[in-house]
């Protein structure tokens, strides 16, 4: 079980600590629906550290990302990140990821604590033809997502960098909490504004530190994972392994506008073939009409009691107070506002299709 950084300071500030992806990792504090509520209405800091890193350096830098990745990063100009994923040769994804441009032949991939190795493997098979340069930096690194509508407010006494001036998708490479040179992105996961801050290990400390005592008078917390996940499940975030995996293919999950057929790229031909063609099933976002709560792997099912679909992800909405749920149906199943059924238990709970996000703030 791999520690990152601050782990003995999450258990000094009473998290419950739990393995994920490898790491050893806060999934609480106070309990989710606190933590959830302080990133939608104030400002929260998450670790994220175990997530991975991976430069790609060199004349051959782009040739390779535009061979491994769905989305076209030759439109990425340095200061600007983009959301990809990686295809698979079998019409799934291996990972989905961002794709920061940090200089004209330098990018940094980040991708999914789970996939690290499965991930690296996969560029660097396709490597072998190309020839750019590969640095694993994931285990050097530390990423804190700074997420909620105060978090620009509460950090900027940090920065001699405007942080309201950065843009959705884009970063800065500058001055944080007293460390030069840390990357400052306006990207996150909770759909409530902020930023993520990449720096190496040997400064996390002092930031998150800097981090706490900036925002104390905005009511800054640590947040865990648990709430994380209730938040990108609010705005209909795929999670891979969940919603996303090697048996999506990027049509079925609904991210058909990361897939761009400006060049060629893993799988590609297969892919606009599916694109025509159109998928067979469709991953939907639904809201229960009843009490109950859908969990991974409930059936979904049709009127008659037949089994349509499967949830992939669901929660009780902290923000609305109801079950919302991610799903894979059959294509004729996934009308919006159509009703289908969730199989909790004996009992078959109608819930609505809706398109996702299901929080609108």
């Amino acid at each position: 079980m791999k520690n990152t950084a601050l782990s003995e300071i999450h258990e000094a500030l009473g998290a419950k600590m739990v393995p994920f992806a490898g790491f050893n990792m806060p999934v609480s504090y106070e309990g989710v629906n606190a933590e959830h509520e302080t990133v939608r209405k104030a400002v929260g800091v998450f670790d994220v550290s175990h997530m991975g890193e991976f430069l790609i350096e060199g004349p051959n830098a782009l040739d390779l990302i535009q061979r491994v990745t769905s989305n076209d990063a030759s439109k990425l100009t340095v200061g600007k990140a983009q959301y990809s994923c990686f295809p698979n040769e079998t019409g799934g994804i291996v990972d989905d990821l961002i794709v920061y441009r940090i200089k004209d032949e330098t990018y940094l991939l980040v991708v999914n604590a789970s996939n690290i190795e499965k991930d690296w493997n996969h560029i660097a098979k396709y490597n072998e033809t190309i020839g750019a340069e590969m640095r694993n930096i994931s285990d050097d690194f530390s990423l804190l997502a700074i997420q909620g509508p105060k978090a620009v407010e509460a950090m900027q006494s940090l920065s001699s960098v405007d942080l309201s001036s950065i843009k959705f998708y884009n970063f800065v490479v500058g001055d944080f909490a007293g460390i030069d040179h840390v990357i400052i992105s306006a990207t996150g996961y909770t759909g409530s504004g902020g930023f993520e801050i990449y720096c190496k290990n040997s400064e996390v400390v002092q930031i998150w530190s800097k981090v706490l005592e900036a925002g104390a008078d905005f009511g800054i917390k640590p947040i865990g994972l648990a709430a994380r996940d209730t938040l990108r499940l609010e705005m209909g975030y795929c999670l891979y392994g969940n919603d996303i995996d090697d048996n999506t293919s990027p049509f079925e999950a609904g991210l058909g506008w990361i897939t761009k057929f400006t060049k060629e790229f893993v799988n590609s031909e297969a892919l606009a073939k599916e694109k025509a063609e159109g998928p067979k099933r469709k991953l939907i976002g639904f809201q229960m009409q009843e009490k109950g709560i859908p969990r991974q792997g409930y059936a979904i099912v049709d009127a008659s009691g037949n089994e349509i679909g499967k949830v992939t992800s669901g929660t009780m909405s902290p923000s609305m107070g109801q079950g919302i749920g991610m799903g894979y149906v059959k294509v004729e199943n996934a009308t919006l506002d159509e009703t289908i059924f969730i199989q909790i238990r004996k009992n078959q709970v109608p819930a609505t299709v809706v398109k996702p996000p299901f929080y609108k703030n």
